[in-house]
């Protein structure tokens, strides 16, 4: 395949004031973003949509949280409803590769009123769940498959999927693909979708890793990029909180007990379990969210957190990508990421499309030097406190506590609970009876 040459990047100036209809997106899109309440395109789509919805190659570079997935979504819905092409078993007709089964779910939910409005039909496939389902919609035909790389080669290998009738291609979220190994499963797949079918490329950054793929698969790119490489929002404030390690579950315990939504980072899937039952068990309503989960639980515990039954998220890594919850106002590293990059996406869980938000990092004073070290690489200055139960300084960033809610009993007690009498005979008669 031929190299293509990667233009120097170009900074869109379209304004955010323009509206979607005069991006040149459909009447029955406009309506069918309106009833999702995004009536004003955000800089990254008002950058990027002009340009894919004219057919041309793009790679977008925008932070977390900036509505990257309707700068994609439109122009690939778009594209394969002005094509008309037949629906075919097994062929899907766009392609959507993400790199968790949360971001799938996510970005699907988002597609979702979008294809029905063009009279479409969307579906996912990714792991941690039986295929049964996902082999049923592929036979009935997809217009627009939203797939992590793993399970969608394992549906290729049993010849249960095709992507040589694909239009368009998607790559969300390409840096992380690459973060997480992902790369040579994502090269496999495109060298399976035909050469000229247009190709839409997002990503928080353009590191070595991703500009292979633009390279390799991107024919002529416009590159739009609205943020810097590592940026955070201006609308997000930064906290570093120096606590003593006596004092550590207190201050955690203060800072998840506001009225809003509140996201707690450990490096652990046992420190996350544990973390969200001692929260619920003092009563803040909290689930976790990690790799140990099967994907009922997490769809479960991600639900909860976005009615609002559970206020309080704690979570691993695995949720700096691929989750998206509107009003998160504080985001908590509770225990500090190793590295600036896990900093920057655990951070973008707040402040999400404009709003504000902030972000405390809690640091141990043997953990002084690396934090430093990992904040600078980050380009956060974050406002230095010591911190101790009871500060002021935390009262200020949750508000008043919310009320505390009884924690419900053990899942056998409730089973011991709740078990009906039984009208038969008891034990000791069945004894008598022998």
């Amino acid at each position: 395949m031929s190299v293509a040459v990667v233009p120097r990047p170009t900074v869109s100036t379209a304004t955010p004031a323009a509206t979607f209809a005069e991006l040149g997106v459909p009447s029955a899109l406009v309506a069918a973003l309106a009833a999702q309440g995004c009536h004003v395109p955000l800089p990254i789509q008002a950058a990027t949509l002009p340009t894919a919805l004219a057919g041309r190659d793009v790679l977008g570079r925008a932070r977390t949280g900036s509505g990257k997935t309707i700068g994609f979504a439109v122009p690939t819905v778009v594209a394969v409803a002005a094509s008309g092409r037949a629906r075919r078993p097994g062929m899907p007709r766009a392609l959507v590769l993400v790199p968790t089964r949360e971001l799938a779910a996510q970005v699907t939910d988002v597609m979702t009123p979008l294809v029905r409005a063009m009279r479409l039909s969307v579906a996912k496939v990714h792991g941690g769940v039986g295929q049964s389902s996902q082999v049923a919609a592929l036979r009935h035909g997809v217009d627009v498959l939203v797939a992590t790389p793993g399970r969608l080669e394992d549906l290729i290998s049993q010849r249960l999927c095709d992507l040589g009738a694909v239009e368009v291609t998607v790559l969300d979220e390409a840096d992380h693909m690459a973060d997480l190994g992902f790369l040579p499963a994502v090269k496999r797949l495109l060298d399976r979708t035909p050469a000229r079918c247009q190709r839409l490329l997002f990503s928080a950054t353009l590191d070595g890793a991703v500009d292979i793929l633009v390279q390799r698969y991107l024919h002529d790119p416009v590159v739009h990029s609205v943020d810097a490489v590592v940026s955070t929002p201006p609308e997000l404030d930064h906290y570093a909180f120096t606590v003593q390690p006596r004092d550590k579950a207190a201050v955690v315990k203060e800072l998840a007990s506001g009225r809003e939504r509140s996201l707690l980072f450990t490096r652990t899937k046992h420190a996350a379990k544990k973390l969200a039952g001692d929260l619920s068990r003092q009563g803040i309503p909290a689930v976790d969210l990690h790799g140990n989960l099967s994907q009922a639980r997490r769809e479960r515990n991600l639900a909860a957190f976005a009615t609002g039954s559970a206020r309080v998220l704690v979570a691993t890594d695995i949720a700096a990508r691929g989750i998206h919850v509107d009003d998160v106002s504080l985001v908590v590293h509770v225990d500090p990421p190793t590295e600036h990059k896990a900093y920057l996406h655990r951070s973008g869980r707040t402040a999400r499309a404009g709003a504000r938000g902030a972000v405390v990092t809690l640091v141990l004073p043997d953990q002084a030097r690396e934090v430093n070290s990992m904040i600078r690489q980050a380009g956060i200055r974050p406002t230095p406190v010591r911190i101790a139960p009871g500060a002021a300084e935390t009262v200020a960033l949750t508000g008043p506590p919310a009320a505390l809610v009884a924690s419900p009993p053990p899942p056998s007690a409730t089973a011991v609970a709740g078990r009906p009498r039984l009208s038969g005979p008891t034990s000791r008669q069945r004894r008598r009876r022998r």
